[in-house]
């Protein structure tokens, strides 16, 4: 128990909320256009899982290994840095839930395109190994792209828009252009979600030679990019309301926003970064109720 206990504290249970909430959303764009498949639905959300899962791993195994994860670090410790993992298990651990995602991956194209659509197959299997990449290189290897600042738009790009809209096509094989709306808002609010994080970790990042956007830009701008990235969330989500034929039902996905507000005014008034922790939940969780709106929207509010 011990064990399963130390490989659960490595997945980071409380990430997986917001890294499904660009699936809820396609989904919920995908029912709206009349489009339904409880199998693929399933697959989606173990594929995305598995990918966010792969990504703690490595995140885990690269920050630990370079040094980043320390006793100045502030946040939960790591499963390599308090030494409960070695760094080779770790790495095997990394190798296995590579070959889970893949298998996932497999299976979640098949479901969607079969052997009809072969050519959208072979080219979300090219995204899909994309993903895997990326989720590794976040911190493995001497160019991790995280430690360039390109944390965030790699966020942006595959937690808002290909995780909505690539969900939203392999239910409908087809593009929508109101769904940039809701990718563009989920992507926003996921990538607040790392900026808030690389605030609370900006001095010991500094230290370590991480250069997130934050160590860049500063710990002020960093706020003020907070704050920008919450507003266009909100603009995307409200300008995806009004054009809808009934506003209602999807106006209560605004509504998580209240909690958004008031975890700015937290995040303007917090001078200690280490008091920042408790806020990654509360953001996080709002992303993932916000998506969960829309995913029940005409069920439940017409």
């Amino acid at each position: 128990m011990k064990e399963i206990a130390i490989w659960v504290r490595a997945a980071r249970l409380r990430t997986l909320p917001l890294s499904v909430s660009g699936i809820l959303a396609g989904t919920a764009l995908a029912r709206d256009f009349g489009f339904s498949d409880p199998t693929l639905f399933g697959l989606l959300l173990a594929t995305t899982i598995a990918y966010q899962i792969t990504s703690n791993f490595a995140n885990d195994y690269g920050d630990g290994i370079k040094g980043t994860d320390n006793d100045t670090r502030i946040g939960p410790r790591r499963v390599l840095q308090s030494g409960a993992l070695s760094a080779e298990r770790l790495k095997k651990g990394i190798w296995s839930s590579i070959a889970v995602s893949i298998l996932l991956t497999l299976c979640t194209l098949w479901r969607a395109f079969g052997m009809e659509s072969l050519g959208y197959f072979c080219l979300f299997l090219l995204l899909g190994g994309f993903a895997i990449w990326a989720a590794i290189r976040y911190t493995v290897g001497s160019n991790a792209y995280g430690y360039r600042g390109l944390g965030d738009l790699f966020v942006f790009l595959f937690f808002g828009l290909v995780s909505v809209m690539g969900s939203l096509f392999l239910y409908t094989q087809q593009w929508y252009p109101q769904a940039l709306f809701p990718a563009v808002a989920i992507g926003s609010l996921s990538t607040a979600v790392l900026n808030l994080n690389n605030l609370r970790d900006s001095e010991s990042d500094r230290i370590s030679g991480k250069n997130t956007l934050v160590v860049q830009m500063g710990y002020r701008n960093g706020v003020r990019y907070h704050f920008a990235l919450c507003l266009l969330a909100f603009i995307s989500i409200l300008c995806f309301v009004l054009l809808q034929k009934e506003i209602l039902p999807m106006a209560w996905a605004l509504l998580p926003f209240a909690v958004v507000a008031v975890h700015l005014g937290r995040v303007l008034r917090t001078k200690d970064p280490s008091r920042l922790d408790p806020e990654l939940k509360k953001l996080a969780l709002s992303t993932f109720f916000i998506a969960l709106l829309l995913y029940f929207a005409n069920d439940y509010f017409l």
